[in-house]
């Protein structure tokens, strides 16, 4: 299957302990380019998360937006400070002393005093943390793989058509081809024979000219490529996987061929045509370019 580069996912898990929200979005992008926005608090996991999503992701410049929340304060602690409020209650005893100030000190006003308490966060369990987080990666992931074949699919359909399109106009020129020749051949003996009135014709002569003519316009060997690269990139899109690279350089070949049949071009019905040919060209390259 063909997959496109621009696409889209989202998974949402809840449990008693926590949330998890996964959102992926892509667009073309010639390598695989991933940016990762999430919490401080799952820094910690971001190769890993990497290393889990390239399952999923060849090519493309992809987006990934990851939101956590916790519901259980169970990871936090208060924590007294002995120690400190000691070293407080020294220094106000030293100050009563000075001052002759009256014992007032008590367990409320001693807990205001700065890192008397604080809270700390205990250990957490980074790997019931990262499984619940992969099921969401996972999820996200295969919606976002569903999306992109579905436009794949799309792209493909389209891309089959416009090659159908190219190989009709292929065949105008290989058609056109030998009547421009015959045409040539009358003209010139035409000429010849107002030129020469009744004076025998060199049908050599004539022959020669319309060899020479014949092999300067000549696109019988532009017209077996094109015809075998319409028919490569129409096997390359039913075999499907991450071919959007190969299809870029096929395409390439394509449009090398049709320039030199527009150099070679003997009529202005061959010229339209070319003309016709590459802006053919031209909308497959565009579309091959969201091919993963």
């Amino acid at each position: 299957m063909i997959k496109s580069m621009t696409g889209f996912g989202r998974s949402e898990k809840i449990n008693e302990k926590r949330k998890v929200i996964v959102e992926m979005k892509s667009v073309n992008h010639r390598y695989c380019d991933m940016t990762i926005k999430m919490p401080k608090k799952l820094n910690a996991f971001e190769a890993a998360i990497r290393n889990f999503l390239k399952d999923y992701i060849q090519r493309g410049k992809v987006d990934v937006f990851i939101t956590y929340e916790e519901y259980t304060e169970q990871n936090v602690a208060v924590k007294y400070n002995k120690d400190i409020a000691a070293e407080y209650m020294t220094y106000f005893r030293e100050m009563q002393k000075d001052f002759g100030l009256i014992d007032s000190i008590s367990p409320s006003v001693l807990g205001r005093m700065p890192d008397v308490f604080s809270i700390e966060e205990l250990p957490v369990n980074e790997d019931e943390i990262f499984g619940y987080l992969k099921e969401a990666l996972a999820e996200c992931g295969e919606r976002f793989v569903e999306s992109r074949i579905v436009e794949g699919d799309n792209l493909k359909k389209d891309l089959i058509a416009k090659l159908d399109n190219m190989a009709s106009l292929v065949k105008n020129i290989e058609d056109i081809s030998p009547e421009l020749i015959a045409e040539y051949k009358k003209k010139l003996t035409d000429k010849v024979n107002d030129l020469l009135g009744n004076t025998q014709l060199d049908e050599t002569r004539i022959a020669m000219e319309v060899t020479i003519y014949a092999d300067k316009i000549c696109v019988d060997e532009e017209i077996v490529r094109l015809k075998s690269h319409i028919e490569a990139v129409k096997g390359i899109l039913n075999e499907g996987g991450s071919v959007g690279r190969k299809l870029d350089f096929i395409i390439q070949e394509m449009n090398r061929e049709a320039n030199t049949i527009l150099s070679k071009a003997g009529s202005l019905a061959v010229t339209d045509t070319g003309i016709e040919l590459k802006t053919e060209i031209e909308k497959i390259r565009e579309q091959i370019q969201n091919i993963e």
